[in-house]
Protein backbone atom coordinates (compact mmCIF):
# COMPACT_ATOMS: atom_id res chain seq x y z
CA UNK A 1 0.00 0.00 0.00
CA UNK A 2 1.43 3.36 -1.02
CA UNK A 3 1.59 6.07 1.57
CA UNK A 4 0.37 9.44 0.33
CA UNK A 5 1.78 12.53 2.00
CA UNK A 6 -0.62 15.42 2.02
CA UNK A 7 1.29 18.61 2.78
CA UNK A 8 -0.61 21.56 4.10
CA UNK A 9 0.04 24.25 1.49
CA UNK A 10 -0.19 26.92 4.19
CA UNK A 11 2.48 25.28 6.35
CA UNK A 12 5.59 27.39 6.69
CA UNK A 13 8.60 26.17 4.73
CA UNK A 14 10.78 25.66 7.81
CA UNK A 15 8.12 23.46 9.42
CA UNK A 16 7.87 21.40 6.24
CA UNK A 17 11.66 20.99 6.29
CA UNK A 18 11.53 19.94 9.96
CA UNK A 19 8.82 17.40 9.17
CA UNK A 20 10.86 15.98 6.26
CA UNK A 21 14.01 15.71 8.39
CA UNK A 22 12.05 13.82 11.07
CA UNK A 23 10.60 11.45 8.47
CA UNK A 24 14.06 10.76 6.97
CA UNK A 25 15.81 10.35 10.33
CA UNK A 26 13.72 10.38 13.51
CA UNK A 27 12.46 12.99 15.94
CA UNK A 28 15.11 11.89 18.44
CA UNK A 29 17.98 12.36 15.97
CA UNK A 30 16.67 15.71 14.73
CA UNK A 31 16.19 16.91 18.32
CA UNK A 32 19.81 15.98 19.03
CA UNK A 33 21.03 17.81 15.94
CA UNK A 34 19.09 20.92 16.95
CA UNK A 35 20.01 20.58 20.63
CA UNK A 36 16.36 20.62 21.74
CA UNK A 37 14.07 18.07 23.38
CA UNK A 38 12.10 15.47 21.46
CA UNK A 39 9.00 16.85 23.19
CA UNK A 40 9.64 20.25 21.60
CA UNK A 41 9.92 18.66 18.15
CA UNK A 42 6.78 16.58 18.63
CA UNK A 43 4.74 19.50 19.94
CA UNK A 44 5.93 21.79 17.12
CA UNK A 45 5.00 19.21 14.49
CA UNK A 46 1.57 18.82 16.06
CA UNK A 47 1.02 22.57 16.34
CA UNK A 48 0.74 22.59 20.13
CA UNK A 49 4.14 23.95 21.20
CA UNK A 50 3.59 26.71 23.79
CA UNK A 51 7.14 28.06 23.89
CA UNK A 52 8.96 30.48 21.61
CA UNK A 53 8.49 28.80 18.22
CA UNK A 54 10.72 31.44 16.56
CA UNK A 55 13.76 30.03 18.37
CA UNK A 56 13.04 26.58 16.97
CA UNK A 57 12.47 28.11 13.54
CA UNK A 58 15.90 29.79 13.67
CA UNK A 59 17.55 26.49 14.60
CA UNK A 60 15.85 24.65 11.73
CA UNK A 61 16.72 27.39 9.26
CA UNK A 62 20.37 27.30 10.31
CA UNK A 63 20.79 23.53 10.47
CA UNK A 64 18.77 22.44 7.44
CA UNK A 65 18.09 25.47 5.25
CA UNK A 66 21.48 27.16 5.19
CA UNK A 67 20.50 30.42 6.92
CA UNK A 68 23.53 32.29 8.24
CA UNK A 69 24.28 35.41 10.24
CA UNK A 70 27.32 37.66 10.34
CA UNK A 71 29.04 37.01 13.66
CA UNK A 72 31.27 39.83 14.97
CA UNK A 73 33.77 37.20 16.14
CA UNK A 74 33.53 34.26 13.70
CA UNK A 75 32.24 36.05 10.57
CA UNK A 76 29.62 34.09 8.58
CA UNK A 77 28.03 31.45 10.78
CA UNK A 78 25.03 29.11 10.58
CA UNK A 79 22.14 30.43 12.67
CA UNK A 80 21.95 27.25 14.76
CA UNK A 81 25.68 27.53 15.60
CA UNK A 82 25.12 31.16 16.60
CA UNK A 83 22.36 30.07 18.97
CA UNK A 84 24.62 27.37 20.44
CA UNK A 85 27.38 29.90 21.09
CA UNK A 86 24.91 32.22 22.84
CA UNK A 87 24.13 29.49 25.36
CA UNK A 88 27.71 28.54 26.15
CA UNK A 89 29.18 29.46 29.51
CA UNK A 90 32.07 31.88 29.74
CA UNK A 91 35.57 30.41 29.51
CA UNK A 92 38.31 32.62 30.87
CA UNK A 93 40.99 30.24 29.57
CA UNK A 94 39.94 30.28 25.92
CA UNK A 95 40.30 33.67 24.18
CA UNK A 96 37.87 32.75 21.39
CA UNK A 97 35.17 31.57 23.81
CA UNK A 98 35.69 34.70 25.91
CA UNK A 99 35.29 36.92 22.83
CA UNK A 100 32.14 35.02 21.84
CA UNK A 101 30.71 35.32 25.34
CA UNK A 102 31.29 39.08 25.38
CA UNK A 103 29.78 39.55 21.92
CA UNK A 104 26.80 37.25 22.49
CA UNK A 105 25.95 38.87 25.81
CA UNK A 106 26.66 42.39 24.62
CA UNK A 107 25.31 44.30 21.67
CA UNK A 108 25.46 41.62 18.97
CA UNK A 109 22.45 42.11 16.70
CA UNK A 110 22.06 38.32 16.38
CA UNK A 111 21.74 37.68 20.12
CA UNK A 112 18.35 36.46 21.31
CA UNK A 113 18.06 39.25 23.86
CA UNK A 114 18.55 41.83 21.09
CA UNK A 115 16.12 40.05 18.74
CA UNK A 116 13.38 40.46 21.34
CA UNK A 117 14.11 44.21 21.65
CA UNK A 118 13.99 44.80 17.89
CA UNK A 119 10.78 42.80 17.36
Amino acid sequence: MNRINLINMDEEKWLTVLRQECEEKSQRIVAGELNVSTAMISQALNGIYKGDIKKLERRVRGAYMGDTVMCPVLNELAVNKCLQNQRRKVSLHNPLRLALYKACNGNCVNADHNQEKSA
